[in-house]
């Protein structure tokens, strides 16, 4: 565990930049004061907002820059545009260089990934990066992945996310051995395309002592919280997120018109305005901000764009847990016990013979 936990910030990143990613750290700090923050952005923008906070400011430190990656930039021009120049760039470079645990930006999610993969490198093993969150459930949470990072992928890079995703939780969770589902359109085994059939083949076969495979999982047993990690590729990973957070703002806005359209539905909400609390905390989506970009060599969070200081504190929040308890190293362990559990993994016609 470390004794302080440094965070590298993307001032620039995001729909507003310094004025939201300088408060979100600053309420962060007061939950956390083990933390030193690296801010990686333009001074002139964020000096102002810096000094809005002193406790910040004491623990802080300023890359200056000028450049940032616009949320419109494709990932090639981002990626030659901005390289050793952009706020972005040089935030996943301090990690690079050790001067940081743990970066967070709020930019471009496919510039992050590529300037991160480019910079950082994969680790041993992993082909690909992927996204993986915290989704809040009925039992709790779960971690899901990919949630975009890419798209499309064979079984081989399925059970990397799982052995990955596995080690996610279980620093989050403080779990031995979490419940890995693959995310698919039935539970039968004859159901969904190849590669996932072959997946499961594959870690039902290998039984790897880091987690317990449990199966299919369908979409709505994401949300009953069916397994501690729910693994899919990242196309049909971004729907189901997209899905999701568009569901909750649809209850909540139900919720909202419901409770104002009558006299009467003002008293009931009064008498029941506790339990209304609790259902829109538990659906904000703020709470489940902040993706971990798992696969690198080295750890790297992405905040939605849109998101406010709350909800980038939340982002930050996530990098910082899994800094301080090093997945990293978690994940290193995952991959290399037993000979290395990819190294292990059967090609596809092995598996199925």
């Amino acid at each position: 565990m470390l004794s302080k936990v440094r965070i590298a910030l993307d001032a620039m990143g995001g729909d507003v930049g310094a004025p939201v990613v300088i408060p979100g750290a600053a309420i962060l700090l007061a939950r956390h004061p083990d933390i030193e923050f690296l801010l990686v952005g333009d001074r002139a923008k964020i000096e102002p907002e810096l000094d809005k906070h002193p406790a910040l400011k004491a623990a802080s430190r300023i890359i200056h820059t000028d450049v940032a990656v616009s949320m419109e930039d494709k990932p090639s021009q981002a990626l030659r545009r901005g390289r050793k120049k952009a706020s972005m760039w040089l935030a996943i470079e301090a990690v690079k260089k050790g001067e940081a645990d743990v970066v967070v930006s709020a930019g471009n999610t496919g510039a992050l990934v590529a300037m991160a993969r480019f910079c950082l490198r994969m680790l041993p093993g992993i082909d690909r990066p992927a996204l993986a969150a915290i989704w809040p459930t009925l039992r709790g949470e779960s971690v899901v992945l990919d949630l975009g990072a890419t798209i499309g992928g064979d079984a081989r890079h399925l059970v990397a996310l799982a052995v990955m995703g596995a080690a996610m939780a279980s620093v989050h969770f403080n779990l031995t051995r979490p419940k890995v589902g693959l995310l698919n359109i039935g539970v039968e085994e004859m159901k969904g395309h190849e590669e996932i059939r072959e997946a499961a083949e594959m870690l039902r076969t290998m039984n790897l002592p880091q987690l317990d495979y449990v199966g299919f999982v369908e979409g709505d047993g994401i949300g009953k919280g069916l397994a501690d990690v729910i693994v899919t590729e990242g196309f049909s990973g971004n729907i189901a997120l997209k899905a999701a957070e568009g569901t909750s703002r649809q209850m909540l806005e139900v919720l909202r018109s419901a409770m104002a359209s009558s006299w009467l539905s003002r008293i009931g909400y009064l008498f029941a305005r506790g339990a209304f609390q609790t259902l829109r905390e538990k659906l904000d989506p703020r709470k489940s901000n902040g993706s971990v970009l798992l696969g690198l060599n080295g750890v790297v969070v992405k905040s939605h764009g849109g998101t406010d200081a709350e909800g980038f504190a939340y982002a930050v929040d996530v990098g910082y847990e899994m800094a301080r308890y090093d997945l990293l190293t978690k994940i290193n362990q995952m991959l290399n016990r037993d000979g290395g559990a990819l190294t292990s993994v059967p090609t596809a016609q092995e598996a199925v013979s």
